[in-house]
């Protein structure tokens, strides 16, 4: 199977988040990793950083994803009442 792209997420300038199903050493598997493209003449391409999903844990990793909420993923606000005490 070749490899195939299902997304990229912009994490800064220099920097983004590549996520794709692929076939590493024989076996197939999602991989998350990071791609610096090298704008200043320096190196552009793969990272280290990143992870590899093997394709018979996808459905567990799936679950997990899609049982976080979005509201676990915002700020707690900080009580305002608090310093208004103070």
């Amino acid at each position: 199977m070749a490899e195939k792209d299902y997304g990229k997420i912009e994490k800064n300038s220099n920097t983004s988040i590549i996520i794709r199903v692929d076939d590493f050493g024989g076996k197939l598997g999602l991989t998350i990793r990071e791609f610096v493209n090298g704008s200043d003449g320096g190196y552009s391409g793969f990272t280290k950083s990143g992870t590899r999903i093997p394709a018979e844990k996808f459905l567990e990793f799936r679950e997990i994803i899609n049982s976080i909420k979005l509201e676990d993923l915002k700020a707690p606000e900080v009580e305002k009442t608090a310093k208004k005490e103070e």
